[in-house]
This record gives structure tokens, C-alpha cells and sequence, in this order.
């Protein structure tokens, strides 16, 4: 067993140990561990909840610890009727959780939900040693995961929102005095210089990413001009949305059977059965308490999802609480403002759970898929056509046979049934979306053909006079 990790007086130690990189980590984030930190986690069922689901929501939470590279050694349940403003759990509780860190020698005591500033540094004076929330760990998982530029950008923006309001001076309150004649006397504290530092640095990627944003929105734009459709792919992490990605379109992305293994929006293009083109989006996984600073900061990235003609919705058919996954899903994409977008559920992994009738009876549409194995693919294709199909027209066009460039923007734009001929051109029988249809207009015929307008009395008047 350790020592404690305080002094006398009980306040944390600089040197200890452990805060996922707050003591002795990189300032990036981007943490280079040499010991994985062993880690308690508390939970606590307020009157809204239960037992159970605190206990599936700190199953989780071990196995984001472990993704974070730390373990865990000693879990406390607790039931409260309301947060205790001081210490989230109470005074009593938490001389409770400073014991048990003491008996497993823990570095770090991490809670299931979210601390404010304040309680975390409460808490902190009292256990002697790091007291972090959810939030923590998963922002810290992120910055081990960013890859691209954006993503990099959008999850050290995340962090620092976070740290600004817990700047704390710790063993550094000195106040450094000002150098040279007229300026002596109390200089700036440190805190305040390390405030300053991190506005700075929020300001400036905030900008960044507005700039990263205005490219994407160019790109979003020229997508839109050719008139495929966007599907995107959306779930809790770790269901497989890179696998079934890569199993629809070779696309090569990283699929790791852990949290959070992809980060970075991935678009590429899907040619279905019936010869419609698409472009197919992999997203970022989302999780329970998913943390307000990162939906913010991946707001952009997460555009995507919003602007999608349809969401293929993939589930881990194998997972403990699949409805809890489902549930979270929803209310991330009602928090982004993506809840009106049609969905498809795809309950995947079913080499692990091979019986999820009583699942797709709940969700009729629904496809079941191996996406490790290739199994049921097939399937997913079928759905998109059906489902994509199910928002365009079937109309009839008639191109002069002179026009070939009106016969390959049709074949582009939509999905051609039949082509004949005729004394005056070919006659072509296609499904078009509104947009599409509403560009080849001119070459409407029949029934499909758009009436001419008539102007009403007053405006012929008007032109008239």
C-alpha cells in the first residue's frame, strides 16, 4: 500500500502521481503514459435513476478508464436525493472514498458524472489525490485519437474550455514582481498568466476551425451540386460504423474493437445495385454523457449528420443494454438538431448475438449484419436503394436524340428504368429527386411535363400598364 499523497495540512501534492496528464503530463493532451494510473470510480443514483443503471453506466466508464490506458482498482455506489453542492457526494462520502484510495494505493478517483469546478477542488483537498469527472476521461481519450488537423483542433478546443474554469494556482500563488523602475510591486499571479495563455489559445482555434469549417462547407456544397445523395452513419461508439463502412465501400478506414477508435469524418462514394451514387459519411461515435464542450466543439464535423438525406443508425446487437445505446444516440442527435433525419437501424455484431428478431420486430426496416464477417451487406444496400428510392419520382422525359448531354445528366442525376425511341427523341422512364427533376423540367413530357403559368389578371395589368 502507498503512502498518502499529502501533505499535513492534506493538501494535494505536486508531485503526485496521476490526473490523466495534469500532474507530470503533457500541456497538449496529448499524453505520453509511463505507469497506468490505478483508478477508483464513483457512482451515484439520484431519485431519477436506479441501482442498475448506475451500475451499467460505471461498466462503462471502466472500460473508457481502461481505453484512457489507466485501471481500475475500487468502485463506491451511492444514493442521493440531490448533488451536495461542496463535494457532488458529501463529506461523509468522501472521507469514505479517501479511505478506499488509501487501502488500493489509487492515483486518481474518478466520478460517473460531472463535477464543477469547485467540487473538484473540494474534493481533491480531501482525498489527497486527482478528482476527475467523465468528461475528463473522455476528452482525454479524444486527444490520444485526433489524427487529422481539424480533429486535433476541435478536441484541444474542447479541453481547454474545460480546464479555463478549473484553473487552479495550486502550489503556485506567488506573485511575481514586476521588473524595472515603475514597476514594482505585485505583478500578475500566475494563475492569471495561464488564464490569459488559454483565452489566447481558445481564440485562436476558434478561428481555425471557423476557417477548417468554411472548406468543409465548400465541399458540402459541391457534393450537393451533383445531386447523389448523403447518407451517414451514426451510433454509439464501438458498434462498428467503420467496419460496416469499409465492408460498403473498401474505404480502408481504421476499425479497432475499442471506444473511440475513429474520430475523423470519412466520406466516400457508394454505387448501389440499382446504379444510384452516393456519398457515404462515417461519423464519431457518441456515448452516454457525452460531453457539451466536445458536441460543441465537433459541431462542425457533426454537419454532416444534420444535412443527411437518411442515417444508418448501427447498433451492437451484442451490447448489455441496447436500448440504453439506442437512447443516447437519439438524444445526441436531437441535441445537434439532426432528430428529424430518417433513420435505418442496423443491428450489427450478430456473430456475437445471432438472435435479434425480438429487436428488428421493434424496429421494422431494420437490417441485421455481421460487418466483421460480410454478413448481411447485401441487405444494407438493398434498404439504401429502397429507402432512397422512396424519396425521388418516377417520371418520363423526352431528349432530342441531338442532346447526349441531357441523356448523361439524367443517367447522373437519377436511375434510369427504360430508354425507347421515338420520332422526335428518346423517351426515358427514370427516378429523379425533386431537385433533379426540377433541372431537367424542360424535357418533361406527359402527365410529368410542368404546366405552363399563366399570370393572374392583376399581373398582366401590371405589365400591361
Amino acid at each position: 500500500m502507498g503512502d498518502d499523497s499529502t501533505h499535513s495540512t492534506g493538501e494535494l501534492r505536486s508531485d503526485h502521481r496521476g490526473a490523466f496528464g495534469d500532474y507530470g503530463g503533457e500541456s497538449s493532451g496529448l499524453i505520453d503514459r509511463t505507469f497506468r494510473e490505478r483508478i477508483v470510480l464513483v457512482g451515484v443514483t439520484m431519485p431519477d435513476g436506479s441501482a442498475d443503471e448506475t451500475d451499467a453506466s460505471l461498466d462503462e466508464l471502466a472500460l473508457l478508464v481502461d481505453t484512457a490506458g489507466a485501471d481500475e482498482v475500487g468502485r463506491i455506489h451511492q444514493r442521493r436525493s440531490a448533488p451536495d453542492p461542496a463535494t457532488y457526494v458529501g463529506k461523509g462520502k468522501a472521507q469514505e472514498i479517501k479511505d478506499m484510495s488509501l487501502a488500493v494505493d489509487s492515483d486518481t478517483v474518478v466520478f460517473d458524472d460531472e463535477l464543477s469546478p469547485a467540487q473538484q477542488g473540494n474534493l481533491e483537498k480531501i482525498l489527497g489525490r486527482s478528482a476527475l469527472d467523465r468528461t475528463a476521461v473522455i476528452l482525454d481519450i479524444f486527444a490520444q485519437n485526433a489524427s487529422s488537423t481539424e480533429g486535433k483542433a476541435q478536441v484541444e478546443l474542447a479541453q481547454l474550455k474545460y480546464r479555463l474554469p478549473r484553473l487552479r494556482s495550486a502550489s503556485r500563488t506567488f506573485s511575481q514582481q514586476g521588473g524595472g523602475i515603475g514597476t514594482r510591486g505585485p505583478g500578475e499571479t500566475q494563475l492569471e498568466v495561464d488564464r490569459r495563455r488559454l483565452v489566447r489559445r481558445v481564440h485562436k482555434l476558434e478561428d481555425e476551425l471557423r476557417k477548417l469549417a468554411k472548406n468543409r462547407e465548400v465541399q458540402s456544397k459541391a457534393r450537393k451540386k451533383t445531386s447523389n445523395r448523403r447518407v451517414a452513419l451514426v451510433g454509439y461508439t464501438n458498434a462498428g460504423k467503420s467496419t460496416v463502412l469499409n465492408q460498403l465501400t473498401d474505404a480502408g478506414v481504421l476499425a479497432e474493437d475499442r471506444l473511440f477508435a475513429t474520430l475523423d469524418a470519412t466520406t466516400r462514394k457508394l454505387a448501389l445495385p440499382g446504379g444510384e451514387v452516393l456519398f457515404l459519411t462515417d461519423t464519431v461515435g457518441f456515448v452516454r454523457k457525452l460531453p457539451t464542450q466536445l458536441v460543441e466543439a465537433f459541431k462542425s464535423t457533426l454537419d454532416v449528420v444534420i444535412d443527411a438525406d437518411l442515417l444508418l443508425h448501427v447498433v451492437d446487437a451484442s451490447a448489455p443494454d441496447v436500448q440504453g445505446n439506442i437512447d443516447a444516440v437519439r438524444r445526441t442527435l436531437h441535441a445537434i438538431g439532426a432528430q428529424d433525419v430518417p433513420e435505418v437501424m442496423i443491428f450489427n455484431k450478430t456473430d456475437l448475438n445471432p438472435d435479434v428478431s425480438g429487436l428488428m420486430s421493434r424496429f421494422p426496416g431494420s437490417v441485421a449484419v455481421s460487418a466483421k464477417d460480410g454478413v448481411g451487406i447485401d441487405g444494407v444496400l438493398d434498404v439504401l436503394s429502397d429507402r432512397l428510392r422512396s424519396m425521388t419520382e418516377l417520371v418520363e422525359l423526352t431528349v432530342p436524340y441531338d442532346r447526349g448531354d441531357v441523356l448523361a445528366k439524367i443517367h447522373r442525376e437519377g436511375q434510369v428504368l427504360s430508354e425507347t425511341t421515338s420520332d422526335i427523341g428518346m423517351v426515358i422512364r427514370a427516378r429523379l429527386d425533386p431537385d433533379s427533376k426540377g433541372r431537367l423540367a424542360e424535357w418533361l413530357s406527359g402527365a410529368d411535363a410542368v404546366p405552363e403559368v399563366v399570370p393572374e389578371p392583376w399581373e398582366a395589368t401590371s405589365e400591361s400598364s
